[in-house]
């Protein structure tokens, strides 16, 4: 068996933790409530990691990347390799489609179904997104539900977790402001009550 190990590090959401294998990161977890919560999580979804007291140099540049991207760099991180050995081929299918989400943009299940070729595939994006071992890196936090719905989100938090990230990276959530929005209040309409 290859040996993996993690590191925590910290971002502008709280401690996260990063798993890897020679072949690339095998997992990225979100903040929990604490580093005793956070390892935990990581060592139940992965068992046999070991805490390392460093990082080699590309895990240190994929850290910096996503510590660039939760504070507001418009970063894809598509040049981290990933380590899919244990994925399922569906969800390696949904991940690959997932990354080319650019920062600032969102995409639905149903719409990321139909590019796999059956938009009645909607609900198995969603779970498989819902067993990201990626998070950020395979940005599920840019799949959206149908008619713009924020959808579910697995990690700490939830889904406030995942509106915290795509504000960070500026995404535009909700419909679009409508002419009275736009203009000056005191060009805007009397509203009735």
């Amino acid at each position: 068996m290859t040996r993996q190990s993690y590191i925590l590090f910290d971002t502008a959401i709280g401690r996260c933790a990063i798993a890897w294998s020679p072949q690339g990161v095998v997992a990225l977890q979100l903040p929990e409530a604490n580093d005793g919560a956070t390892r935990a999580r990581l060592r139940r979804r992965h068992p046999g990691l070991e805490e390392a007291a460093a990082a080699p140099p590309e895990i240190l540049q994929a850290i910096a990347a996503i510590v660039a991207l939760l504070e507001g760099e418009a970063n894809d991180l598509t040049d981290i390799a990933l380590d899919m050995a244990a994925v399922p081929d569906f969800n390696r299918q949904v991940y690959e489609v997932a990354r080319r989400i650019p920062p600032g943009r969102t995409r639905s299940y149903g719409e990321i179904a139909t590019e796999l070729g059956d938009r009645l595939l909607a609900r198995d994006v969603g779970q498989a997104l819902g067993q990201n071992p990626f998070a950020i890196i395979v940005p599920c936090h840019r799949v959206m539900g149908a008619n713009g719905k924020v959808g579910g989100f697995s990690a700490n938090g939830g889904v406030e977790t995942k509106l915290r990230m795509l504000t960070i990276e500026g995404a535009k959530l909700g419909s679009a402001p409508t002419l009275f929005d736009s203009l000056p209040a005191m060009a805007r309409p009397a509203r009735r009550r």
